[in-house]
């Protein structure tokens, strides 16, 4: 079975500007949430990894395409032509539009800015023809204008509510000409409505669909993605404040023509169109209460008074410590409305990118009784703090990891908030957690971003681990063990469900057996969760934390732990899930403590994981194969076994380790010979 595309990729690299990419990444995740991960990709991506096969669409922002041209001529616009005409999308705004056409034309006479060339991607078969409008400057909102356009209502049947004119974004864009109506692969979606300052030719198309094979490319000479919201005030451009109300008053009409070209190129569009949440209170607490009263005191020497109110002033955020009893009152839920309300000339904050460091974090301290329900209407303390105790029972070195708790209905990350904020995770026990029921900042591996809607089981946890002991206990392993506790942790859970196909893919992703697949075809593995590492070093120990990222209950973006269970078994409790890898991960990582990579861990490891016997190619010994055979034990690198003739073993040992690629952990694999 063939992967399910599940990453809309927008290429980030040389010639792509910084706000074209911001706008292009928030408006998609708001599109398509939580059905794909938006993620942003560099020229070595595209073309190092196999991006191709879980590509749904590769999206190239504005910029300067000359750029593009520059680190994409040759090998890449090759791998490029090839995923769309085997049935890929591409979608290309403005500078993207002018790459993906057979001819660019930019600037023509102006001698200082002109570009004139053909170029190889082809996918509309006639020129670009540039700017459309005349003004345009780089680095600058100088030419940046509101432009109306006729939308061509025919070529989107079958797509919903489309607006029959809307407002939008232009600066620097390009008409495409020549190659309308030479055949039926290309269709014009919308239209210019005003005069233009080049030859647009009769139809003065704006945006057009262009079939390539069995995959399809929308080009435009607009930025629809650009959101009024996130445009700024520049005061030294007349008109710019005209420009914006514009923009904002016919926002819904360019949502819905920007959902309609996502729709007509396959994509699965959220109608609903999600809102970036606001951020929620943080709520600490302990499994005995007064414990967290002497957590705050060792705090002590990091907070600070102003007016009254204790604040954390750390290097990456400010938090705000409260009390549950002033959580209610007027004034602490006036403190929690943004200090900027709009005006009649600003665009709607609520709907904007926003930078979240500048954010106050809020968080509640509980000293005499778990967060109520109505806190915490997702995350039910007590739940939590009974399912900890019960598996305590049956595992007895299991007694501190989880007894403090933070909790957040909606959070940036939960590893971020932890690692980049030093002065605070220095004063944080091995074992406390932070757990949130939506990010609106996720990480992930490298420039990844794991999609974490609602239903996802979503932590960080501190791990401690003493400088002295690291040469015989490498950090490298508890990523391991966090993945045996994981898949351990589900198969325990309760009474039946030790049947449930997960397993791990090395070195620190969690997948589940597809179950969409017909129960007599060959098993097929889609990633349902990841685990991510950070460390830093205080106090003689050096500091983890440890995140998780579980699709629990949540269908999308590929399944969730709920599907893969049989109708006599009970959905999962994201709570007692969380009890439960937090008592694994506590037995497992004291006896690494005292006995190292243990038999044992490594058998449990091997019992679940994919990679039994699988053969690779070594890429950089020229293809040469090789037989997976396990992990090693001092490092925790890859072993692997080179084939010769008949995938008989040569005698040749490799250890294999990850280059933090995104897509596929077996290809760019760097090797040593052992």
């Amino acid at each position: 079975m063939a992967p399910r595309k599940l990453n809309v990729l927008v290429y980030t690299g040389t010639g792509s500007t910084v706000e074209s990419v911001k706008h292009a990444i928030y408006s998609l995740r708001r599109l398509l949430s939580p059905n794909y991960a938006v993620i942003p990709i560099t020229e070595t991506v595209l073309l190092k990894e196999p991006w191709a096969p879980t590509c749904a669409l590769l999206v190239f922002p504005g910029g300067a395409d000359l750029g593009y041209c520059r680190v994409l001529n040759g090998e890449g616009n090759s791998i490029i032509s090839q995923y769309v005409r085997r049935g890929g999308s591409y979608l290309g705004f403005c500078a993207g539009g002018y790459y993906g056409s057979k001819r660019c034309e930019f600037e023509v006479g102006n001698k200082a800015m002109e570009v004139i060339g053909s170029r190889e991607l082809a996918f509309f078969p006639g020129t670009c023809r540039g700017g459309a409008f005349k003004g345009f400057q780089y680095h600058s909102e100088g030419g940046a204008r509101a432009v109306r356009v006729n939308v061509v209502k025919d070529a989107f049947r079958g797509s919903g509510l489309v607006p029959e004119v809307f407002t939008s974004y232009y600066n620097g864009g390009g008409v495409f000409v020549d190659g309308v109506g030479e055949n039926g692969d290309v269709e014009i979606l919308a239209s210019y409505a005003s005069d233009l300052d080049v030859d647009g030719g009769r139809e003065k198309a704006a945006l057009v669909y262009c079939k390539v094979g069995h995959g399809a490319a929308v080009l435009s000479g607009l930025h629809p993605e650009f959101a009024a919201a996130n445009l700024n005030p520049h005061h030294d451009v007349a008109g710019y404040d005209d420009l914006i109300a514009a923009l904002k008053a016919d926002d819904d009409a360019r949502t819905s023509f920007l959902k309609a070209c996502l729709a007509k190129l396959g994509l699965e569009v959220n109608q609903e169109t999600s809102t970036v949440p606001s951020l929620s209170r943080l709520h600490l607490s302990s499994i005995s209460n007064s414990d967290v009263d002497d957590l705050l005191h060792s705090w002590e020497d990091i907070i600070t008074k102003e007016e009254g109110e204790e604040y954390i002033k750390a290097e990456n955020d400010t938090f705000h410590l409260q009390k549950p009893e002033t959580m209610w009152s007027v004034s602490g839920l006036k403190e929690a409305l943004p200090n900027d309300s709009p005006d009649e000339k600003s665009p709607d904050k609520s709907e904007a990118m926003i930078d979240y460091s500048t954010i106050i974090k809020r968080i509640v301290t509980h000293e005499n009784a778990w967060p109520e329900a109505r806190a915490t209407p997702y995350f039910n303390h007590n739940a939590f703090y009974s399912s900890l105790q019960e598996y305590r029972r049956s595992e007895p070195e299991s007694e501190e990891w989880g007894d403090f708790l933070m909790y957040g209905e909606v959070v940036t990350s939960t590893n971020t908030l932890l690692e980049k904020n030093f002065k605070l995770l220095s004063k944080l026990p091995s074992g406390f957690t932070l757990t949130a029921t939506t990010q609106v900042a996720g990480r992930g591996r490298g420039n990844n971003v794991w999609v974490s809607p609602a239903g996802s089981l979503i932590m960080s946890t501190v791990i401690n681990h003493p400088a002295h002991i690291a040469p015989s206990r490498p950090i490298v392993f508890i990523q391991y063990l966090a993945a045996i506790a994981i898949v351990q942790a589900v198969k325990s859970y309760d009474r039946g469900y030790d049947e449930v196909p997960v397993k791990l893919k090395w070195p620190n992703d969690i997948y589940a057996r597809d179950p969409r697949q017909p129960s007599s075809s060959p098993p097929s593995y889609v990633k349902i969760g990841g685990i991510l590492s950070n460390c830093s070093y205080s106090s003689g120990s050096y500091q983890i934390v440890l995140g998780i990222g579980i699709n629990a209950t949540n269908g999308r973006p590929t399944t969730s732990l709920d599907a893969l269970l049989p109708s006599h078994l009970a959905p999962f409790r994201i709570e007692k899930l969380v009890a439960g890898i937090l008592t694994r991960m506590e037995a497992l990582y004291k006896t690494f403590v005292r006995r190292g990579f243990t038999r044992d861990m490594e058998d449990a490891y091997y019992t679940h994981w994919l990679h039994g016997r699988q053969i690779v190619n070594l890429e950089a010994e020229g293809g040469v194969k090789a037989r997976i055979v396990g992990i090693t034990r001092d490092w925790g690198m890859l072993r692997a076994e080179e084939l010769g003739s008949g995938d008989r073993p040569t005698g040749k040992i490799w250890a294999l380790q990850s280059d933090e690629n995104s897509f596929d952990f077996f290809r760019g694999l760097v090797k040593r010979k052992i």
